[in-house]
C-alpha cells in the first residue's frame, strides 16, 4: 500500500491543493496528516481533495478541535486521532505524531515499521534498524520548499517529494 504523508500546512490551501494533486497522481491509497492544519477549512480542503482514508493527528497550532472534529464527522474517510496514533496499515505498524523530537525517539523503539512526524518544517528521513522515520517537511512553503512524504508498506521504503507545479 502506498501512503502519502503531509504536515505543517498552516492554512496554505493553495500549496495544499497542488500537493493533493501530486499525491493523487502518485497513486497514494492512504493519506497521513501529521498536524498543524490550523483552521477547519484546511481539513475540509483535505477531505474534499483526497478520497481514500485520511488519518490525522493534531499539531501545536490546531486550536479549534471542536470544529475540526465537526468537519471530520462530515467525512467518513477522515479519522482524527488526537495527539498520537498507532495504525496497522497493510500489515505494517506505523506511529504518527506531530512532534519531531518524539517521532525520532519512536523510531528507535523497535516496535514500528515507520514513524511519521512533522513540526520542524524540515524534511528528513532516518533509519533505525528496519524502522523508517519520516518528516515530510512543510506544505506551507515558509522555508522555501513545499514537500510531502511517501511510504510503501510492502517494501518499507519511503522518501520525500517536492511539490510539482
Amino acid at each position: 500500500m502506498k501512503l502519502a504523508v503531509i504536515s505543517d500546512i498552516h492554512d496554505n490551501v493553495w500549496k495544499l491543493s497542488g500537493v493533493l494533486a501530486n499525491i493523487r497522481e502518485d497513486g497514494a491509497q492512504t493519506l497521513i496528516v501529521c498536524g498543524d492544519l490550523c483552521a477547519p477549512f484546511t481539513l475540509q480542503t483535505i477531505a474534499e481533495g483526497f478520497t481514500g482514508p485520511i488519518e490525522v493527528v493534531f499539531g501545536n497550532n490546531d486550536g479549534d478541535h471542536f470544529l475540526l472534529t465537526r468537519v471530520a464527522g462530515r467525512h467518513p474517510h477522515v479519522t482524527l486521532h488526537g495527539q498520537y496514533a498507532e495504525l496497522k496499515l497493510d500489515g505494517a505498524l506505523v506511529a504518527v505524531t506531530h512532534y519531531s523530537e518524539i517521532g525520532r525517539r519512536l523510531t528507535t523503539a523497535g516496535a514500528f515499521a515507520a514513524v511519521f512526524y512533522g513540526h520542524s518544517h524540515r524534511a528528513e528521513t532516518v533509519r533505525h534498524g528496519s524502522c523508517l522515520g519520516l518528516n515530510p517537511g512543510e506544505v506551507m512553503g515558509r522555508l522555501g520548499r513545499s514537500s510531502y512524504g511517501w511510504y510503501d508498506t510492502a517494501s518499507g521504503e519511503g522518501g520525500i517529494h517536492d511539490l510539482r507545479d
